[in-house]
């Protein structure tokens, strides 16, 4: 892990780089506020050893790794200036690892963060000249996971008459929530960003807070905001027979998925319903440069890895973040 104050904006920068048995690390560099360095340094890292099982779990050559650039709460609105001068310094972070991390837009940061950070490194992707923004195949391939889930919890991936709480409306959430009220889905979905309410309307979808949308009486559960929203206070309020979202780290403790198992409820793990953007740029990698039309068969890909885990679940009589976590070991193991 390496950390570093930078000598334009002052901020701290930080990368993980959890692990490079299946090729370079890859992960977005996200723009957040913590409390404290400490607070920071937990989270870079645990979200550096999801992209690892993600990418692994995908079949990718990619390793696992995470960038944050950190904000005090007393400094979470940068101005323009600072704003670029923490993404400069954030791609002199990059940089200085030598090509063992390659980085990507996430939650704080945007593609055109992008083009910022790659006139520091050109350790970057998800540029414009690229695959671009990974957000709607990061959607696309949670959409193909929540279906799938179906079949398994409800016996089809039909979603006509399917209750769906959606929290998080943004980039991928919003994304979300289109294909599956196209998909005859019936929302509920939440945001503490009061403006995506125009978005509710436009769906037809009821709105409400996160803990409500949490808590409601729904057939799935999609959590798409900050991670830990799964943990002891939330877990014996549910009231969904499924759960399939894109936040990372759902899980407030991995230990919680015996927990939701012996409640009946059908968690899809996290970092296989969210891999959809990494597939997508890993295409971007690909000898013969990206494709779109290769990008969607990966993407909707995600739907048979996730019926491998479910039906190893079963019949090893464990639960599916456990077969995943084996599966992504096994996959590390003969790298």
């Amino acid at each position: 892990m390496l950390v570093r104050r930078g000598r334009r904006s002052g901020l701290f920068t930080m990368v993980a780089v959890h692990s490079t048995a299946r090729g370079p690390s890859l992960g977005g560099c996200r723009m957040w506020t913590y409390d404290d360095s400490r607070a920071a340094m937990r989270d870079v890292l645990r979200l550096s050893r999801a992209m690892t099982f993600k990418a692994a779990v995908a079949g990718l050559p990619l390793g696992g790794g995470k960038g944050v650039i950190m904000l005090r709460p007393d400094e979470a609105v940068l101005t323009p200036e600072r704003r670029e001068a923490a993404l400069l310094d954030f791609g002199d972070t990059v940089e200085s690892l030598g090509g063992d991390y390659l980085t990507a837009e996430d939650v704080g940061t945007s593609e055109e963060a992008m083009e910022t950070i790659a006139t520091r490194t050109k350790h970057v992707t998800g540029l414009a000249a690229g695959s671009g923004d990974p957000s709607p195949w990061t959607a696309l391939g949670c959409e193909v996971s929540l279906r799938t889930t179906c079949e398994y919890a409800f016996g089809t991936s039909d979603l006509s008459g399917r209750t769906v709480a959606v929290i998080g409306l943004g980039n991928v959430g919003a994304r979300l929530a289109e294909l599956l009220h196209e998909g005859g889905a019936e929302l509920i979905v939440a945001d503490v960003d009061q403006s995506k309410r125009e978005l509710a309307e436009r769906l037809g979808a009821t709105w409400t807070d996160p803990h409500t949308a949490m808590t409601a009486e729904v057939d799935v559960l999609a959590p798409c905001a900050l991670g830990g929203v799964l943990n002891d206070d939330t877990l014996p309020a549910l009231r969904c027979k499924a759960i399939a979202g894109a936040a990372n780290n759902q899980l407030a403790s991995d230990e919680l998925d015996t927990a939701l198992a012996e409640r009946g409820i059908l968690w899809a793990p996290d970092f296989v319903c969210n891999a959809g953007g990494l597939i997508n740029i890993a295409v971007e990698l690909e000898p013969d440069g990206y494709s779109t039309e290769r990008a969607d068969t990966n993407v909707r890909a995600v739907g048979d890895t996730l019926r491998q885990i479910f039906d190893s679940a079963a019949s090893s009589n464990t639960t599916p973040l456990r077969a995943a976590l084996e599966l992504g070991r096994e996959r590390l193991s003969a790298a």
